[in-house]
């Protein structure tokens, strides 16, 4: 530092000097150097603030402030809307500015403020006040270290108690517009923000472009436009997954905390607190944490060139999740059954049952509400009840309760064998958009309807914001069941996550009892729903050799003793990417089963389809749609499938299976 600098008094203007900005009125009178110059605030000021800012000229507007003085920083706490216009305002008058969280109301008013700070040539420090902790150098020395292993993600807990006066303390609490002007206020948003930026930061996610994609569900237990109670998951860039379980609905006050999962241990830090804790390879330790002023760490930028803790730039991730809530669906209101009341002089406090452990699961799983089944979130909604001579062997659901990343789609599961043993899984944790027994495609028209990262030819997996669902339409036969079977008509919607309309589907669903066990028929009509081509493709048609999954998939259960066999192969390497008209899975779960398959029929290019075999990695068995190339359907033209299968108690010898493969092939 030279002299000149260490003697250079730095002005400060405080904007919105109510409210959060009394903190920056009483931060200035701790920073050496520092001076309050002015304020600028529509209403008179009273308390500590009036006492703060005494002496000092007190205009209603920052444009009259600027117009008497220029100082060398302008702090603004003023409502989110606000935010971009005053701060352009002040960059352009040639002032460094403090900003409080979040930036502003939308990604294009964020990438705006961005483009006039480096058309200025003027610094932004963002408020997200714990930027300043020593916790971050802390943690990412122990994450480089490896004391927990290798990173497996990164959870947030939040669960804050605020009752309806909180919602009535300014017109636009709990609002996510007014008059047409985006507010985006809510639980994710606003008193939890630094829960996410906190969690971003150590996930090594900080500008726009580290995250990859993001899915968040919102619900409301008070009665607002916001959320109050929400859970989000996000995968960064290199697909490190990010969750938060937030609430201001819990029956009491805790620290909100990150935790950094891995493979050896983890890290927890309680932001508000101050403290760490890692219990890793080393055992387990505690210490307490030290904050730098943002203000003060932007006074030492001014004077001295100091890094600045929490740039601009570094808010684009915390943006983007921000912007993923102002496009999201308005939140759900959950059910008074969830709820409880607690009514106090003057206001009520409105409770989420066991809002709690589920916040917590969000963080510790890293799965969202939906995914971990809470009770007020989406559920499964059952289609039919598969029965075989009265007894259950299957379960049709809607995929209404899957998540949005994991390709949401009507599914089988649990599908048993009549003795009663479960051949599906859903969402295991190796492959959470597996579904039981369904029908789904990575790439139609490039919207991913499978779930997962989507394959890009010459780059891999990549987890893009290009998910879409398929949708339960109604029924054109409703499940009805004889002695001899049962069977549905459906129909189904294909869409992108806009909703934006595919294709139609035709499925049929038929079941009956077979001597070895019962059998299922899955007849599939894919119809192109507008004039242009409807293209149906799998990360084998974008180059990945081997990996033409897509179709018909049936994710099985974690297997022992398993043999995979066709009528002239056996093995999971000489069965992947045959075409014989039958393949036999034969394993143990909770006990021996035997499944056998049929090559799919349909007369219109179903002679390509191969069979998508996995053994080692997972247990899995598909009939790829399209193996090597993509199917190209033209408009108002249908691509047709029918698969039949066998689920069978024990384990078949050579002639049962060939005996029921000639079967259903026939």
């Amino acid at each position: 530092m030279t002299a000149d600098a260490e003697h250079q008094e730095v002005t400060v203007a405080v904007v919105g000097a109510r409210g959060y900005g009394r903190r920056h009125l009483a931060d200035i009178t701790r920073i050496p150097g520092a001076r309050l110059s002015a304020v600028a605030d529509p209403a008179p000021l009273d308390g500590d603030a009036a006492e703060l800012a005494a002496g000092v000229p007190h205009y209603r507007a920052l444009a009259d402030l600027l117009a008497a003085q220029r100082p060398d920083i302008v702090t603004i706490a003023t409502p989110i809307p606000t935010h971009r216009p005053l701060a352009e305002e002040a960059l352009r008058a040639g002032c460094d500015v403090l900003l409080e969280k979040p930036v502003a109301a939308s990604q294009s008013d964020f990438e705006r403020l961005l483009a006039v700070a480096e058309e200025t040539g003027r610094s932004v420090q963002i408020g997200f006040q714990d930027e300043g902790s020593s916790a971050y150098a802390d943690i990412e020395e122990l994450i480089s270290d490896g004391e927990i292993g290798e990173l497996r993600g990164v959870g947030a807990c939040g669960t804050w108690v605020r009752s309806t006066a909180y919602y009535e303390r300014a017109a636009w609490a709990g609002r996510r517009r007014m008059d047409g002007v985006d507010i985006v206020d809510g639980a994710v948003t606003n008193p939890f923000a630094h829960a996410i930026q906190a969690a971003l930061r150590l996930a090594g996610a900080r500008r726009a472009e580290d995250v990859a994609t993001i899915e968040v569900e919102l619900f409301h237990a008070h009665e607002i436009e916001a959320d109050d109670t929400s859970s989000l998951r996000l995968l960064t860039a290199k697909g490190l997954p990010v969750a938060a379980g937030l609430t201001v609905c819990a029956t009491e006050t805790a620290e909100p905390y990150v935790v950094v999962h891995g493979s050896a241990g983890t890290v927890t830090y309680w932001y508000t607190a101050g403290r760490v804790e890692v219990a890793g390879r080393s055992g387990t330790r505690s210490w307490n944490t030290e904050v730098t002023s943002l203000l003060g760490n932007l006074v030492a930028h001014v004077r001295e060139g100091a890094a600045l803790l929490s740039p601009l730039e570094a808010s684009g991730a915390f943006m983007r999740v921000l912007e993923a809530v102002r496009r999201a669906e308005d939140p759900a209101p959950i059910e008074p059954r969830h709820l409880s009341r607690l009514q106090a002089p003057g206001e009520v406090f409105v409770q989420v049952r066991d809002v709690e452990q589920w916040c917590a699961r969000v963080a510790r799983e890293l799965r969202t509400f939906t995914a971990l089944g809470a009770p007020w979130a989406p559920e499964q909604g059952v289609l039919a009840e598969l029965q075989i001579a009265g007894r259950a062997v299957a379960t049709y659901v809607d995929g209404a309760g899957t998540a949005a990343l994991d390709g949401p789609r009507p599914h089988l599961h649990p599908l048993r064998t009549l003795g009663g043993t479960g051949v599906t899984d859903v969402a295991p944790e190796d492959h959470t958009w597996h579904a039981g027994v369904s029908m789904a495609v990575q790439d139609v028209c490039g919207a991913n309807l499978w779930g997962g990262a989507t394959y890009v030819r010459d780059r891999g997996y990549r987890w893009l914001e290009d998910h879409g669902r398929i949708t339960h339409e109604g029924w054109l036969e409703e499940p009805h069941e004889s002695a001899a079977g049962g069977s549905a008509l459906q129909r189904l919607a294909w869409r992108r996550g806009d909703g934006e309309l595919l294709a139609t589907e035709r499925r049929a669903l038929r079941w009956q009892p077979a001597p070895e066990g019962w059998e299922l028929e899955f007849d599939s009509e894919i119809t192109a729903a507008g004039e242009a081509p409807l293209t149906l493709g799998s990360p084998g048609s974008n180059g990945r050799e081997g990996g033409g999954y897509g179709g018909f998939f049936w994710r099985l259960p974690a297997c022992t003793d398993v043999e995979v066999r066709t009528a002239t192969s056996r093995g999971e390497t000489q069965t992947h990417g045959s075409a014989d008209p039958w393949i036999a899975w034969t394993a143990r779960a909770e006990s021996d089963f035997t499944l056998v398959l049929a090559r799919p029929t349909g007369g219109d290019g179903a002679d390509a389809d191969r069979w998508f075999v996995r053994v080692s990695d997972y247990p899995g068995v598909g009939a790829a749609l399209a193996w090597e190339t993509p199917v190209t359907v033209p408009g108002g033209a249908s691509v047709h499938r029918s698969y039949r299968s066998l689920v069978a108690d024990g384990r078949l010898d050579e002639q049962q299976l060939r005996a029921a493969g000639a079967r259903l092939a026939g």
